[in-house]
C-alpha cells in the first residue's frame, strides 16, 4: 500500500469525516463568533454525504474517489466552504501521480493552489488558507529532505496547527468575519480549525502507509 493508494486515501477522507462530526459543534460554535454559525453543520453534512457516495459507488482508482469528494462538498455544502473544499479535492484529483510521497506532498500542494485560486485569499487573511498553505510547505520540505512519510505529516499537522494559531489574534481581511473588523480578532478562524482536522486526519491515516 503507498500514500496515494485508493484504500489510504478512503481511510483518509473517512478520517477527515469522522473528525469533522466529533467536532461539529465546536466548528460551529467558532463559526457563530465571526460567521454564519453553519460551518460545522456544513462540513458535517458535506463529509457525511462524500462518504455515503464513496459507499455506494466504490471508486475505480484514487483520482475517481478524490473526485466523487470534490463534487459531492460542491453539491452539497453551502457558503464558501463546500467550493473551497471542493476544489481542493478535485485539483489533488488531478495531479495523483505514482503514489510515492512526493507524489502525495505534489498531489496536496496542487490542492492547496486550488484553493488559493479559487478563494483569493493570502497568507494573513484569517481563511483555511493560513492552516493549508504551512502544511502544504512542511510537506513538501520534509519529504524532499528524504524523511519518511509519517515524520513528513506530522510535520505538516503541526506547521497547519501553528498557522491557525498565527492569524487568531489577526483581523479577518476574507470572507464572513471581514464584515466584523477589529471585532473578528482573537477568535479562531473555524476554516482554519476544520483545515487542521483535515491535515491531522492524514497525519493518523496515509502515515501508516
Amino acid at each position: 500500500m503507498t500514500a496515494l493508494d485508493t484504500d489510504a486515501l478512503g481511510a483518509w477522507v473517512r478520517e477527515f469525516a469522522r473528525a469533522v462530526t466529533e467536532h461539529r459543534d465546536e466548528l460551529t460554535e467558532l463559526d457563530s463568533a465571526i460567521g454564519d454559525a453553519d460551518h460545522g453543520t456544513n462540513m458535517d453534512r458535506g463529509m457525511t454525504a462524500a462518504v455515503a457516495a464513496l459507499d455506494a459507488t466504490p471508486p475505480a482508482d484514487a483520482a475517481a474517489l478524490l473526485k466523487t469528494v470534490a463534487m459531492t462538498m460542491i453539491s452539497k455544502v453551502g457558503g464558501t466552504s463546500g467550493p473551497l473544499y471542493g476544489t481542493f479535492f478535485l485539483r489533488m484529483s488531478g495531479a495523483v501521480g505514482d503514489g510515492s510521497p512526493a507524489a502525495f506532498a505534489a498531489a496536496f500542494r496542487a490542492g492547496v493552489e486550488g484553493v488559493v485560486a479559487r478563494g483569493k485569499a493570502e497568507p494573513g487573511d484569517k481563511t483555511l488558507l493560513d492552516a493549508l498553505l504551512p502544511a502544504a510547505d512542511a510537506l513538501t520540505e520534509a519529504v524532499g529532505a528524504g524523511q519518511g512519510l509519517d515524520t513528513a505529516l506530522r510535520a505538516a499537522a503541526d506547521a497547519a496547527a501553528k498557522g491557525r494559531d498565527s492569524v487568531t489574534p489577526l483581523v479577518a481581511r476574507k470572507g464572513r468575519a471581514s464584515y466584523l473588523g477589529e471585532r473578528s480578532a482573537g477568535h479562531v478562524d473555524p476554516g482554519a480549525a476544520s483545515a487542521v482536522l483535515l491535515v491531522e486526519a492524514a497525519a493518523t491515516t496515509l502515515a501508516r502507509s
